[in-house]
């Protein structure tokens, strides 16, 4: 017997169909015998062979059953195959104990198989309330959860309510990414979703179950696939090129090569115009209602978003200001074609820092904590240290200038002119790697190339040093390895080197 899913079930397409839904537990609905020409002694009769029936013994019983049977037409033991199989029928959930239940439903990945499962009775429902299942499945479907959930759109905490379990549980830590805003303001309340103050979250945590969370979150993978709408608005009038865009969860931010920068709310209506610069604006990163900008006129400007004012003209950069990023309400980190990156203290106005090592213009720059990664025209990236002002990696090994990148606060992804993305470890410089079934070899800009073992993860051996290493490449008896400032080739069974 089929039964309906859940709303949410049906927002996924193109996915093949679920596994047959179970049937339903058996009902007091089943064949029945047909009393409507039935004499007037027939159920006195009937009264007595129960009573008789009811007084034999097991085997008697069955030899009664048999000879009756014998006796029936094809007919009447198709009438009672159909009276005795939903007889036969046993919900094996309601005779086997709640653990074993759970663990063959942790089996199921299928989260359509499991709502409609639930429908089945309420025995069902119950068993697939338990939140360790949907926990299983969130971890699955590695529906992490992040920060910015304690603090927005949960339900208040509730000690007692069933399945409900802490957000900070270990299984779930903070999914990284770049870009992600802080969980806590520098006063060191908890922040909300738009990273503002939230007075709510004091005291003790905010929970949310497991089943609501992989709801949540299932309905919005089903909505980027098939959901949502198109709707296209002009908001600028200007005509001018948009040099830089952000969506913040009260504002539209657009900035314009006029040096103006307009400010819409989420719906595209215009709430004001922020004027100060006197060249194009090409990086601007808001903050609560805080923005800071910067642009071909070399300044980099703090505004406050909710009146329009200029809270701070911030000077030292001596050609445009490229890339801005904030590493907390107080810090901002600029970097511009002078080859330099500053770090700024916009509460004051004053320059905390000048990260210099860069040789040509500092196109992006990425940060997680207390660390910062830069991308420059001069084909290689770096990784600083905030606090101390100071270079920790140099990441060569793209051929022409690095347009974007990103970090996780373990690895630095960067992308290049090349036409190449590298990914790189943020604590060792590791550059370039190839693996196959048994083995992996990597290469980084430390010079050393080194042979891991797949299922072990240990090292097998070290095959050369050189100054740096930009690229590893193997076959089954070769491996070859391009380096700085030569190319070398590895013979890795014979370990002979060649230049």
């Amino acid at each position: 017997m089929s039964t309906p899913a859940p709303d949410f079930d049906q927002q996924l397409t193109g996915s093949p169909p679920p596994p047959p839904t179970p049937a339903a537990s058996p009902g007091p609905t089943h064949a029945q015998p047909d009393w409507s020409d039935a004499a007037d002694d027939e159920d006195f009769f009937l009264a007595q062979v129960r009573q008789h029936f009811q007084h034999c013994s097991g085997p008697h019983r069955n030899r009664i059953l048999a000879d009756l049977l014998n006796m029936c037409t094809t007919q009447q033991l198709s009438f009672v195959h159909q009276f005795v199989s939903p007889l036969l029928k046993k919900d094996p959930f309601t005779s086997l104990p709640d653990e074993l239940c759970l663990r063959i439903l942790s089996f199921i990945d299928d989260p359509k198989v499991l709502a409609r499962a639930s429908q089945v009775s309420r025995r069902w429902r119950d068993l697939l309330s338990d939140d360790v299942t949907w926990k299983n499945l969130c971890v699955k479907h590695d529906y992490g959860r992040r920060l910015s959930e304690v603090a927005y759109g949960v339900p208040a905490y509730t000690p007692n309510r069933p399945g409900a379990l802490p957000i900070s549980d270990p299984d779930f830590t903070n999914r990284s990414f770049p870009g992600a805003l802080p969980c806590s303001s520098a006063s060191g309340a908890p922040r909300s979703f738009d990273n503002t103050t939230n007075s709510t979250v004091f005291g003790r945590p905010k929970l949310r179950s497991y089943k609501s969370h992989f709801k949540q979150r299932y309905l919005v993978e089903s909505a980027w696939r098939t959901g949502g709408r198109n709707t296209t608005r002009t908001i600028t009038q200007d005509g001018r090129v948009v040099t830089s865009l952000h969506l913040t969860p009260r504002y539209i931010v657009v900035a314009l090569d006029n040096a103006r920068i307009h400010i819409f709310d989420r719906d595209g209506n215009a709430l004001r115009t922020l004027q100060g610069h006197i060249m194009g604006v090409w990086a601007m990163v808001p903050w609560d209602d805080v923005l800071v900008s910067g642009g071909c006129d070399r300044d980099v400007r703090v505004w406050d978003m909710a009146n329009g004012h200029c809270l701070h003209t911030l000077r030292g950069h001596t050609s445009t200001v490229r890339c801005l990023k904030m590493s907390d309400a107080n810090t901002a980190i600029s970097g511009s074609r002078d080859t330099t990156l500053r770090v700024w203290d916009i509460r004051t106005g004053v320059c905390r820092n000048v990260l210099v090592g860069h040789q040509a213009s500092v196109r992006c720059l990425e940060i997680k904590g207390d660390i910062v990664v830069s991308g420059s025209y001069d084909a290689t990236a770096k990784i600083w240290s905030i606090s101390e002002g100071r270079c920790l990696h140099t990441l060569s090994g793209h051929f022409s200038q690095i347009y974007a990148i990103a970090f996780d606060g373990l690895r630095v992804v960067t992308g290049s002119l090349d036409t190449s993305v590298r990914v790189w470890d943020a604590h060792t410089g590791v550059t370039s790697l190839q693996f196959d079934d048994t083995r992996v070899v990597s290469g980084g800009s430390d010079g050393r190339v080194k042979v891991w073992d797949v299922k072990t993860g240990q090292p097998v051996r070290e095959l050369i040093t050189a100054e740096s290493v930009w690229r590893v490449v193997f076959e089954d008896e070769k491996s070859q390895l391009l380096v700085w400032p030569v190319h070398a080739l590895t013979q890795i069974l014979g370990a002979k080197i060649s230049t």
